[in-house]
């Protein structure tokens, strides 16, 4: 499989432990970014269910609520964790360079 690009997420210091931000990359795939226990993780932000935009939902540790319909994912593995989700969640490689948080996308 090719390797992909990385680009910019956010700089470290934008999100604090238990947030996430939405991010629009080239205006063609968009992101959520979650920081849980210092540690970044990037996985598509639509629900995979209903669409719904996660980085609207509720993270709690490493699991992300969707706001439509309650179900969850484990941002750390995109593996849905409550129905009605049952496909999971497609996640990117994240990398830490100086202070930007980068992620590995398909090209």
């Amino acid at each position: 499989m090719a390797k992909g690009r990385t680009v910019v997420l956010c700089d470290r210091g934008d999100l604090a432990d238990g947030e996430i931000r939405r991010v629009d990359v080239d205006g063609r795939l968009v992101l959520a970014v979650y920081r849980v226990d210092g540690n970044f993780y990037a996985t598509d932000d639509a629900c995979t269910h209903a669409t719904a935009s996660l980085s609207e939902g509720f993270l709690d540790g490493h699991v992300i609520e969707c706001p439509f319909h309650g179900g969850a994912f484990d941002v750390t593995t995109g593996r849905p964790v409550a129905l009605p989700c049952t496909t999971p969640l497609k996640t990117y490689t994240v990398t830490i360079e100086g202070d930007a948080v980068r992620a590995e996308i398909d090209t």
